[in-house]
Formats: C-alpha cells, sequence, structure tokens
C-alpha cells in the first residue's frame, strides 16, 4: 500500500495510506480539496467585486475552477517514486545509470530508494526494504546475468507483490543472456523511451 505523500504539521512524513488513485490520505486529500473550493470560491467573490453582477460572479468562478484544474493536473504529472531493485554483488553500476536517468529534465520518474541489503543487518534491511516499497509507486528490478537468483530482489520482488506495487523488470546490458526474475512480469530492453513509458 502507497503511503501518503504530504508532511505532517510537524514536518515529517505521514505514515497513513494514499487514498487509491491519490497521492494523499482521507485527512490530506480533504485538505487539498477545501484548497481548491476556496480557489472557486475566492474566484467567485473576486469577480463580483471587480465587475459587479452575475456575470463578474460566474467569471470569477471559472478563473477559480481553472486554477483547480491546473493544480489537479499538476497532482497527476507528478513524478512516479520508483524504488529500484538490482543484484548488489554483481549490478552495482546499474542502480547508479538509473540514478542519472531519472535527474535528467524530461523524466517522468524520482528514485526513492535502492537495494540496501550490503549495508543493513539482515532484519534491518528488510524492514527497511518493506516499508520503502510501501511508499513507492513502482518497483524497477535491473536484470543482470544472475539477478534472478538473488536472494535480495526475490524478497524484495515478494515484497511488492505483497504490498500491491507494480514490477518492472528492465535488462540492464546491450548484449548477453538474461532470465526474467520470477513473479515479477516481463522482462523490458533498456531504452530511455522504454524507462519514460514504462514508469509514467
Amino acid at each position: 500500500m502507497r503511503r501518503c505523500d504530504a508532511k505532517t504539521s510537524d514536518g515529517k512524513q505521514c505514515l497513513n495510506a494514499a487514498q487509491p488513485g491519490t497521492r494523499f490520505c482521507t485527512i490530506h486529500r480533504a485538505c487539498f480539496d477545501q484548497k481548491r473550493a476556496a480557489f472557486v470560491v475566492g474566484g467567485t467573490i473576486v469577480g463580483a467585486i471587480i465587475v459587479p453582477g452575475l456575470g463578474g460572479a460566474a467569471g470569477g468562478a471559472l478563473t477559480g475552477w481553472v486554477l483547480d484544474r491546473m493544480l489537479r493536473t499538476g497532482e497527476q504529472l507528478a513524478k512516479k517514486r520508483v524504488f529500484v531493485s538490482f543484484d548488489f554483488d554483481n549490478d552495482k553500476s546499474l542502480k547508479d545509470f538509473i540514478v542519472g536517468q531519472a535527474k535528467l529534465p524530461d523524466s517522468p520518474f524520482e528514485v526513492v530508494d535502492c537495494s540496501l541489503k550490503e549495508a543493513k543487518p539482515e532484519k534491518t534491511w528488510e524492514e527497511h526494504a518493506k516499508k520503502a516499497i510501501e511508499g513507492a509507486d513502482i518497483v524497477l528490478v535491473m536484470v543482470g546475468v544472475k539477478t534472478h537468483e538473488a536472494s535480495g530482489v526475490l524478497k524484495e520482488v515478494k515484497m511488492a507483490r505483497d504490498a500491491g506495487v507494480k514490477i518492472v523488470q528492465i535488462i540492464g546490458y546491450s548484449d548477453g543472456e538474461y532470465t526474467a526474475v520470477p513473479d515479477a512480469g516481463r522482462l523490458y530492453a533498456w531504452s530511455w523511451e522504454n524507462l519514460k513509458k514504462l514508469l509514467s
């Protein structure tokens, strides 16, 4: 389950689950909906002041509605949050490549976390990975020659399945024979066009 993208009043990440199809939990979604309603009401009042009468109020309400739609479009165009899963023992460079591509100006995604098995004890690593995956929109599996056998990757794929997070597999190299990671869906060639399509 995806976590809410909003911050609490003390600046910490909200830990509530986001509502389906949105980036926010019920509480923070209501706050954003109130702000949007304020645009319409505020536009109506300002329009009536500038141009007295029904025409001014209607024009102001329309302006507020347009601003509301622009906010909604901006929310829909927000970058997808991607967790990168890779075989740490054999394919560390693939993580760096995908992090670099996420920084391109036309990238529709941002890397929010990566496999950290090497940096943490097993129990801590699994707890961290589970939380990071639940907060992502997509788990991107960077596939090398032995990725389909990597225990950390297999665990991360299972975590993503359990959390209902979309999984995408990309072949990390231009040549060689590669086996898809079990239960992680179709294997795609790595190209910028594929990444933009699959991760948007």
